[in-house]
């Protein structure tokens, strides 16, 4: 006894059902890799400005405490990794669904990593704005709008 043959148009619906499943998989992977490296990065350039301003005689910097590069970048390869997971588990999951002729699309973990994203965002924004001022460093005249050289220079 074979096995039943499926209708041409069932076949091919559910091979591109399957293809579409992998591509979206495979956009989790790339966000994924882009966010751990984006935070390998912003954690290992922090430590090179550091160590450029040892090497330079500017004395050690100051970082606030919980505001730094090594924060930073630690939190976006935890989003990273996450993002890793969740999109495996979202392929295993539409997979099992396409094979059982029943998948029904989910916006809860879009949802939920907007979220996360959105609040990553925000405390990466005061990172972004604050100049952590080294020691012996000069505070800057008041310019009023206009762009005056380094004492230094």
């Amino acid at each position: 006894m074979s096995a039943p043959e499926l209708p041409v148009s069932k076949g091919i619906d559910r091979q591109r059902e399957h293809q579409a499943n992998e591509r979206t998989f495979l956009a989790w992977v790339r966000t994924s890799i882009t966010l751990i490296s984006f935070g390998f990065v912003i954690a290992r350039f922090g430590l090179f400005l550091r160590s450029l301003g040892l090497m330079l005689g500017e004395g050690r910097i100051a970082v606030p405490g919980w505001l730094n590069s090594q924060t930073e970048g630690a939190l976006l390869l935890v989003a990273g990794i996450s993002c890793l997971l969740i999109g495996t588990w979202r392929y295993d999951r539409a997979f099992l669904q396409i094979e059982a002729g029943d998948y029904r699309p989910g916006r809860r973990w879009a949802w939920i990593f907007t979220f996360g994203l959105i609040v990553l965002g925000v405390l990466l924004l005061p990172f972004i704005f604050s100049s952590v001022p080294t020691v012996g460093e000069h505070p800057a005249p008041e310019s009023k709008g206009r762009l005056l050289p380094h004492p230094d220079l």
